[in-house]
Formats: C-alpha cells, structure tokens, sequence
C-alpha cells in the first residue's frame, strides 16, 4: 500500500455530512470496509462551483470539514485541506485550518506538499480550453 492513494468521487460519503465533488484519502488511513460509507474524515476535499452553488455555502462546507479533526484524533487539523474551485472566477482556493484561505489564479501553480509531495498543478491547466 505504500505509495498508492485513493481519489474517491461525490458518489463516496465519509463522516462528512455532505459529499464533496472529489474526496482524497491517504493510503495508509484506509481500513478495509464492507461498508459502503467509511468512517473517517478524508485528507482533502475538493469542492467545484456549479452554475446553481453559491460560494459562501460552499466556504461554509469546507469549513465545517476542516473543523472535524476531534473525529480523526490521529491528524492535525494542518493536515487537513479544502480547496475551491470557481469556474467562473478562475480561481482556486486552499483552505487549511491552520492559516487564512489562500486564492490561486492562473499565473500561480497548486502544491500540496502534506499531502502530494512532488505534484503540482498550473492553475491555467484546469479551465476549459476555449474554442474558436
């Protein structure tokens, strides 16, 4: 199991209340399960406004999630991340519970080295390419 993660989709409900659009869940936290829900709180959730979602209801889930590390006594809350995702606005926002939310744009590249060492992602590279 070393080395291998596990992405898990808005299909998957944790602890969290409410699914996120992209779950993520270090390997080595993973318990096998019969369970069609896990019980724990997963490392990161990725949140990604829709046309209907309005932002601050979206900022008000991840925030909940970042404050649930009673739930999962073996991490720190900085172990925890959310991220926003606004199409419209063509930002992306980490949100850690040990710091101010940090807004990314097109210029600015994600790490996440906690939790991807190695991984990065350009901002520019998420859009939609546009057509002419």
């Amino acid at each position: 199991m070393e080395g291998k993660r596990f992405y898990f989709d808005s299909n998957r409900t944790f602890i969290f209340k409410s699914a996120s659009d992209v779950s993520f869940v270090r390997a080595e936290r993973l318990k096998k399960s019969p369970c069609y829900f896990a019980q724990m709180v997963p490392d990161l959730v990725v949140e990604i406004k829709s046309q209907s979602d309005r932002v601050k209801t979206l900022q008000e889930k991840i925030q909940l999630f970042l404050t649930l590390d009673a739930i999962a006594p073996a991490l720190t809350r900085s172990q925890f991340v959310g991220i926003l995702i606004d199409p419209d606005m063509e930002t992306l926002t980490v949100y850690r519970s040990s710091e101010e939310p940090t807004v990314l744009r097109n210029d600015d590249v994600f790490i996440i080295t906690e939790l991807l060492p190695g991984w990065e992602l350009p901002i520019s590279e998420i859009w939609l390419p546009e057509f002419e």
